[in-house]
């Protein structure tokens, strides 16, 4: 069915499977390969279980924009790629109605909340990294991270107390590396055994038992608040829920779900952050004095994040580089042609080439460099302001994605982010254990920041 599509080495049902290991390890250095030799066309890489055709190119990018669910779904497409159905659990593939809230109420409350997310993030760099003066402290930089993401979402998704606590934040720290770790387990097999391997591997039960436990209290005081209050509370706990949905059990499947997104892309999004702001540290004292003087003049608040133009662009510039070989994931519903004449059909797995297009010097120049302040310098242009901000959506810069499915917490995660970072600067020396930055680990063409890797901190000393 996808013989009119090239294919990177062979292409026998026994002989692709020789690609399709090499895939792996190694899939980004193919989806490299292969975007060079059919640059805004496409050509196919074996994995274990199916085929995957990558596109590339502003046309096809657009393409894929202006499709339609019934076309190409994104949700089918993301089912399959982190193995939701066993790991999260079939109804956040069948009516993921918690994205319409992350999507409005969330970001519609980021000003109003601002002083809480400001306040955890305060509270918990000050207890995991207790830095003093003149001492440089190591830091186990990735698991730090994450409890220090986690306790900051949930300040925003189920507030004090239980946000601090510990047995909650193991919990949803646990469930977002289980659904990680047991997705990519769960993809190295056929399909044919992934309901087998998925079944030994699923935890949903215990963990809706466990967050019921803590926050089922929250959620059902809630629910009979609405009962009171009515369809006119702006601040109903599941505006978006109907019937069924409405029950404590549900909300807390929803909330795993939430804390799953949150917790894993801004964890690695800050670590490579960090690691960056450690290894080009001339980009340190220009972001230091940015942040100074809009905090001093305005204070600590989500407008003043926005007027923050270096640290956005630094956060942009890292995450343009640490980004994964593939995204703007879909599955074709129906056989879908292309504005090029290219006709892929129904049950076929399309992906964009991220970071081959983040690499291109089609698109920016010396692709290659770090260069912490490349987009805050593109802003100072005439029109050009807004347009390159990190929450930007743009056919050059891939990585929340595009259309009606781009990344609904984007507002959120980016915001988040440049507090951290912001904080980081006015209270922290970071450095370096090792020479170089380092090294990123890929995986089936997915880009995570090394783990295992620790960052030396103190108090700032100047």
């Amino acid at each position: 069915m996808l013989r009119h599509i090239p294919s990177l080495g062979p292409s026998g049902v026994v002989t692709s499977y020789i690609d399709a290991f090499k895939y792996i390890l190694h899939g980004h250095e193919m989806i490299e390969d292969g975007y060079h030799k059919y640059y805004r066309a496409a050509f196919k890489i074996p994995t274990m279980s199916r085929w995957l055709v990558v596109v590339s190119g502003p046309q096809m990018f657009d393409d894929i924009r202006q499709a339609t669910d019934e076309q190409l779904s994104f949700r089918e497409a993301i089912a399959e790629l982190i193995q939701t159905d066993y790991m999260i659990g079939p109804k956040i593939r069948r009516d993921p109605y918690h994205v319409k809230s992350v999507r409005m109420q969330l970001t519609r409350n980021l000003g109003a909340r601002f002083s809480d997310i400001k306040d955890e993030i305060s509270a918990a760099f000050n207890d995991l990294i207790p830095a003093k003066d003149n001492e440089w402290f190591s830091v186990p930089t990735y698991r730090t991270v994450v409890k220090i993401v986690c306790r900051t979402s949930n300040r925003l998704f189920v507030g004090l107390p239980l946000c601090r606590n510990s047995d909650f934040r193991a919990l949803t720290e646990q469930f977002t590396m289980d659904v990680i770790m047991g997705g990519q387990i769960i993809s190295l097999f056929p399909m044919v055994l992934k309901p087998i391997v998925g079944r030994l591997l699923t935890k949903i039960p215990s963990n809706i038992r466990r967050t019921v436990l803590h926050a089922g209290p929250i959620i059902q005081a809630r629910l009979d608040q609405e009962e009171v209050m009515g369809d006119s509370w702006a601040d109903k706990p599941a505006k978006e829920a109907q019937g069924e949905q409405r029950t404590v059990q549900d909300v807390s499947l929803r909330l795993l779900s939430i804390n799953f997104a949150s917790i894993h892309t801004t964890s690695m999004g800050l670590t490579h952050i960090l690691y960056d702001l450690a290894t080009y540290s001339e980009y340190v004292k220009p972001m230091r004095e940015e942040v100074e003087a809009i905090v001093e003049a305005e204070g600590w608040t989500k407008a003043s994040m926005g007027k923050m133009r270096k640290l956005d662009g630094f956060v942009k510039e890292s995450q343009r580089l640490a980004i994964g070989s593939q995204s703007i994931m879909r599955k074709a519903l129906k056989d879908f042609t292309f504005s090029n004449g290219l006709t892929v059909p129904a049950g076929t797995h399309i992906v964009f080439a991220t970071h081959s297009t983040h690499l291109d010097e089609i698109n920016y120049e010396e692709p290659q460099k770090f260069k912490g302040f490349r987009f805050a310098e593109i802003r100072e242009g005439e029109g050009e302001g807004l347009k390159h901000q990190m929450v930007s959506l743009s056919p050059e810069y891939t990585t929340f994605g595009t259309g009606r499915h781009a990344c609904p917490g984007r507002f959120f995660a980016v915001n988040e982010l440049k507090t951290m970072l912001a904080f980081v600067l006015l209270n922290y020396d970071v450095k370096l254990t090792t020479h170089g930055r380092p090294q990123n680990h890929w995986f089936q063409g997915r880009c995570s920041p090394n783990k295992s890797a620790e960052l030396l901190f103190r108090k700032r000393t100047s």
